[in-house]
């Protein structure tokens, strides 16, 4: 009878070990959930700590279908962006200003194009290794970038940087031209970007203000 309740007795304890060291290999699951945790916060401070910049040309006075204008089509484009990703704003502006008059301008723009020069810029950005992803805004000019987004491309170091296109013109297209722009930008990459129609920044901006939400929202910001 002792024997068997010896028996009984050591089969309890092993019974107990047993669970006691189940429990215990269970434990480790916590550190495993730290480091999720950890590597879920440090992908939420990267997103946060991105920095973003909107540089754009644009052309106001006379425009294409609207007449004449006060802030161009471009600008108002740029500020939607600005105003939807907390970016900063840079303005690409030239030294020489473009006529005001559309046939003077667009004159001017087509002998550029055919020297394929480089306007000077009238001010820089103050910092741009500090931007992660730039916003490159411009409005078509003959087919093509204005020379002066050249110019700014040629200016700095886009190394690692993502350049994202935002034109406005006679329709909402962009040229293809853009795909170059990692070509002139060296080091850096592009994501889709969007073409608007000039015309119907003045005439139907909360329209244009809803494509081009959608657009950002789309490209993950």
């Amino acid at each position: 009878m002792m024997k068997k309740l010896l028996i009984l007795a050591m089969s309890l304890i092993l019974t107990l070990m047993f669970t006691a060291c189940s429990e215990t290999a269970k434990e480790p699951s916590a550190p495993e959930q730290q480091a999720s945790e950890t590597k879920s916060e440090t992908t939420q401070k990267s997103k946060k700590d991105t920095k973003i910049l909107v540089a754009y040309f644009s052309h106001a006075g006379e425009n294409y279908q609207v007449g004449y204008i006060e802030k161009g089509n471009t600008h108002i484009v740029a500020d939607m962006i600005a105003e939807a990703t907390g970016a900063d704003e840079f303005e690409i502006k030239t030294v020489k200003p473009y006529p005001k008059t559309y046939k003077e301008c667009t004159d001017i723009a087509k002998q550029e194009l055919a020297d394929n020069s480089r306007p000077e810029l009238d001010g820089k950005v103050d910092d741009m290794s500090k931007y992660d992803t730039i916003f490159l805004g411009y409005p078509i000019w003959w087919s093509d970038m204005p020379m002066a987004v050249y110019t700014f491309l040629e200016s700095y170091d886009f190394k690692d940087k993502t350049i994202i296109p935002f034109c406005t013109s006679a329709g909402d297209y962009m040229t293809g031209k853009e795909i170059n722009i990692p070509q002139i930008a060296e080091g850096s990459s592009i994501k889709d970007g969007i073409g608007i129609v000039g015309k119907r920044c003045q005439d139907d901006p909360e329209g244009v203000k809803k494509d081009v939400n959608e657009w950002i929202k789309s490209l993950g910001f």
